[in-house]
């Protein structure tokens, strides 16, 4: 009787220690975070971000969603397009749900408030698909990446198409990181070429009369030979 019930004590000892050897054995999931702004002005941007994300990786794995056999888990969060609201989440993604990087924003600004995120938790922030030179300029450091194009780039190609010795050019961008950014890299770019840059307005982000900006430009730009650019 005694040696019965040994049996089925170390029958049941080691189903339980297989059973629990293949969960404490199973490799966890890679965790990616997503912040992106699906809600406000750039709501567009950060739906196509996402969609093609999700595209990359199921072509990339050939439709497993997997990477040398651990799965691939989404954590998708939405930034509003606010700075503050991107700091908090790319740490709680860092700190609470442990992913290992992270990818966003749509914002310039959003992106630049969480670069000192991805240096303090030394991990990577993929930046995508936010612009500003600052972001890969004056605010880098060694855990940013970034996968698209950028201010400068944006605007050699502009100003190639227009800038040239004899043509005045005005700026009107939004008032913050990727339109300031923006209009800096497209002087720089169209005075390169011959350009003068006579008039830079800012609009606030919410403004919708632009009247006086634009009668701001007319005046700076009365008796000039006029080529417009808009940020």
């Amino acid at each position: 009787m005694i040696k019965k019930g040994l049996k089925v004590f170390v029958g049941a000892f080691l189903t339980l220690f297989l059973i629990g050897g293949c969960v404490w054995g199973a490799e966890p999931p890679i965790k990616i975070g997503v912040i992106q702004g699906f809600s406000g002005a750039l709501e567009a941007y950060a739906k196509q971000m996402l969609t093609g994300f999700k595209m990359g990786l199921e072509y990339g794995t050939k439709g497993k969603n997997e990477v040398i056999g651990r799965k691939i888990q989404l954590i998708v969060e939405d930034d509003q397009i606010k700075p503050d609201v991107a700091k908090r989440l790319i740490t709680k993604l860092y700190a609470d749900d442990k992913v290992d990087m992270v990818v966003g924003t749509t914002s310039s600004a959003a992106a630049l408030a969480m670069l000192p995120v991805a240096q303090e938790f030394k991990k990577i922030l993929l930046v995508e698909p936010a612009v500003a030179d600052s972001i890969t300029g004056s605010a880098w450091n060694r855990y940013i990446f970034r996968t698209g194009r950028n201010s400068g780039q944006d605007a050699i190609s502009n100003a190639k198409a227009v800038a040239r010795p004899g043509v005045f050019v005005a700026a009107i961008a939004q008032d913050y990181a990727f339109g300031r950014d923006g209009v800096s890299a497209y002087k720089v770019a169209a005075e390169k070429l011959g350009a003068k840059m006579v008039h830079e307005e800012y609009a606030p982000m919410a403004q919708t009369d632009h009247t006086s900006s634009v009668q701001r430009i007319i005046d700076a730009l009365k008796d000039k030979r006029v080529k417009n650019m808009s940020s």
